[in-house]
């Protein structure tokens, strides 16, 4: 009765304002608000455990928020695997246009379960849902089939694009493949071996080029060298009885970033414990669905892509003996990657282009059209889970894809600019950006930074360490390892993983936290969250930088003593000497050999193209014309192609297929002699004055969707109009509100 009274005495006194309890204040109300928090904190905790217990109970555990039905099951193929084929049901208001390419979505299988392309509504999958795209998605189940390999899941994703393919025989063209993560090498690979089945390529955060990188920076890369190789990997799958547990590839991830793992995520939802718990459980559920692959698989992807980097160089031989050539890839190829990427950087995203070719009329020599993108901050995950850059970046990419899909052979880098009300012909442009591939150089790419001869000749000596630590490790302890190893221990050593530990802990499968859902109904019942302007919660954020600081610095210190390690190791010059590596030898040891039956091919095609030179009608000459005055722009904009599509859907008989063929021929024929392709425009086109001037009013009017034109492309049409009899002075097609701004952007 007494505690009673005076708990009361001193809460009148605190309303009132009386001292001394009034000092007090914003102490109390920061510890019930803490102690509160932590409650709930913890319960949180408990249901990420449940969570995660009952999505390993789930037969196909995935994390789609979209319903999805069965099309192929990869169990059922000759030879089969743990992967399938599903169609995403559009949500209700959703309106897909069946004339559309579809998109097929593949989630990388790097450790998690499948689901992240489709997320949440924006995704990869939205936002190609509400460009009114037919949608497809390949996942897989967490149990690898026994004795599937890497090549028998390329043959099975073979045959879910030909299902695709025939579900769609009215599409505008070949299927748009997004390849995330590990699974964008994977699509690559694909596309080398079958072309015939891709339309555009898009692939995510994917690494390409393992070694590439610049020095004090994502060492990630170095990983492989400092623990002396895949031999590892070999016995991790060798206590797994045969199979490697996806959860040491998270773990590797969360090395990365210790204040994250450590501390930001865990205080980032207790600081917004009233908001943040639903999204922290949504990722969360992806995050700890681990999964497993077989022995062969994760020995594959460690010796030839991570550690032997053979990708690139054409090095990885299919079981027929046919070599990967990324070479052979016909369709536009995208690369989306990020500046603030720790695990896949720029480097490794677009080295490979360097290490195939050595200019970019080599590209357009194997008629390869490649776009990259380049994000300025966000991190790995972001670039599949963000909405901003899904509603921005894979928004635009989905809208344009025919875009890209036509685009004449070479190097571009695509550039988002905000739509606004000044903007000119906003109704070209969909979504809330306005997409322009700019034409670059492979001394663009080189500017991002990459390896030099001395970083080449330490990895590849890490590479040859990696060999032979490997072949001892088969030679004289496998045998042991797999004598003592059975099912019951690999599943122990599983179950025992930290990061399983850590959900098993905290789940109601733990008598001690029994408690905790009743404690956190009652802080619900009664929630007293401290004041914004608290001292306290001013003093909690300023320790909380101070952790994450102190973290980063640890982790700065420790990447720092890596690479000096490898590089110390690596690259003594005696010891690349020892394994049998030249320590003077100037030239690339990862470039692409050059197949002498592809310049034999390329004269062919050049003999052909200058036959053709006078040879087509109205829609090559308009397009010859067309893309001349445009080069000298060397960008492209969405809103003069989404002018010229628009005027193209006039004439159904011009397919998208033939377009793009007109556009590569009549670009191809410009680059062997504009002069002489130039010549050749007046027989191509009637001579009635009134069709020349429909002609050039055409161009015009594509040229002009992007503001007004600038004096070169003056010049260059004006040229056009001598050319075709036409000597009246340019006039410029306005737009009305850009009358009054200055010339936008040289895009077309």
């Amino acid at each position: 009765m007494g505690s009673q009274s005076q708990t009361s005495f001193v809460s009148q006194a605190a309303k009132s304002g009386a001292r001394p309890f009034n000092m007090f204040g914003p102490a109390f109300e920061y510890l019930v608000d803490a102690a509160q928090r932590s409650v709930l904190f913890w319960d949180v905790m408990r249901q990420r455990g449940n969570q995660y217990r009952e999505h390993l109970t789930e037969t196909a555990p995935h994390v789609l928020d979209y319903e999805a039905e069965l099309i192929v099951d990869g169990r059922k193929l000759d030879r089969p695997v743990n992967y399938a084929l599903v169609r995403i049901v559009p949500p209700a208001g959703i309106r897909i246009d069946p004339k559309r390419r579809p998109f097929v979505v593949v989630d990388p299988r790097a450790g998690h379960g499948p689901g992240i392309g489709g997320f949440k509504a924006d995704s990869e999958i939205g936002v190609a849902l509400k460009a009114g795209h037919p949608c497809y998605f390949v996942g897989f189940l967490p149990e690898p089939v026994p004795g599937q390999t890497i090549e028998d899941i390329g043959r099975a994703e073979a045959k879910f694009l030909e299902k695709v393919i025939a579900l769609h025989p009215d599409a505008d063209g070949k299927p748009c493949v997004i390849g995330n993560c590990q699974a964008g090498w994977a699509v690559m690979m694909l596309a080398a071996l079958r072309p015939e089945l891709f339309g555009p390529i898009i692939v995510a955060g994917s690494p390409l080029s393992y070694w590439q990188g610049v020095h004090g920076k994502n060492p990630m890369r170095y990983t492989g060298g400092l623990l002396g190789g895949s031999w590892l990997t070999a016995f991790a799958s060798d206590l797994g009885h045969g199979k490697f547990d996806g959860a040491w590839l998270v773990q590797n991830f969360e090395n990365q970033n210790p204040a994250n793992t450590f501390w930001s995520k865990q205080y980032n939802l207790y600081s917004k414990i009233d908001t943040e718990a639903p999204r922290y459980l949504g990722f969360e559920r992806w995050w700890g669905g681990h999964v497993n692959l077989n022995a062969d698989e994760i020995q594959f992807i460690v010796d030839q892509l991570f550690v032997g980097n053979n990708l690139a160089a054409g090095n990885i031989r299919t079981s027929d003996g046919t070599a990967i050539d990324l070479r052979n890839i016909r369709s536009p190829i995208v690369v989306f990657c990020s500046q603030g990427d720790n695990v896949t950087p720029p480097q490794q995203a677009l080295g490979w282009i360097l290490d195939l070719y050595q200019d970019v009329d080599e590209i357009r020599a194997y008629g390869q059209t490649i776009v990259y993108a380049i994000h300025d901050t966000i991190g790995h995950l972001g670039i599949f889970v963000s909405s901003g850059v899904a509603r921005k970046e894979h928004g635009e990419f989905s809208s344009n894809i025919d875009l890209i899909d036509t685009l004449p052979p070479g190097l571009y880098e695509a550039k988002f600019e905000r739509k606004g009300d000044g903007s000119v012909n906003p109704d070209l442009a969909s979504g809330d950006w306005i997409m322009r591939c700019e034409m670059r150089t492979l001394d663009d790419i080189r500017a991002l930074g990459g390896n030099d001869m001395d970083d080449e000749r330490s990895f590849a000596a890490a590479e040859r360490v990696s060999q032979v630590n490997l072949a001892l490790y088969r030679a004289f302890v496998q045998p042991v390892v797999r004598a003592c190893s059975n099912p019951a221990l690999a599943d122990l050593v599983r179950r025992w993983h930290p990061l399983r530990l850590q959900y098993e802990m905290f789940s109601n499968a733990n008598a001690m936290m029994a408690p905790v859902a009743g404690w956190a109904e009652q802080v619900r019942t009664g929630r007293r969250p401290a004041s914004a302007d608290n001292p306290f919660i001013a003093m909690q954020e300023n320790m909380s930088r101070q952790i994450v600081a102190g973290l980063d610095g640890w982790r700065a210190a420790a990447e720092d003593f890596s690479e000096r390690v490898f590089r110390a190791v690596y690259g003594s010059k005696p010891f690349q000497a020892a394994l049998g590596i030249n320590p003077v030898n100037d030239q690339p040891l990862r470039r692409a050999s050059k197949n002498p039956l592809h310049h034999e091919l390329i004269n062919k095609r050049i003999a052909e193209l200058k036959s053709q030179m006078s040879s087509g009608g109205s829609r090559e000459a308009v397009i010859r014309a067309l893309i001349f005055v445009g080069l000298g722009r060397a960008a492209v904009d969405e809103r003069g192609f989404e002018r010229l599509r628009r005027i193209r859907d006039k004439y159904p008989d011009i397919t998208l297929a033939e377009f793009k063929r007109i556009v590569r021929e009549q670009f191809y024929i410009l680059l062997l002699d504009s002069e002489g392709a130039l010549s050749a425009l007046p027989a191509m086109l009637p001579p009635e004055p009134e069709v020349r001037q429909q002609a050039i009013d055409l161009i015009k009017d594509v040229l002009s969707a992007a503001g007004e034109l600038s004096s070169d492309d003056r010049e260059r049409l004006q040229r056009i109009e001598r050319l075709l009899g036409k000597e009246d002075r340019l006039k410029v097609v306005r737009n009305p509100a850009a009358s009054t701004r200055a010339p936008s952007s040289k895009a077309s």
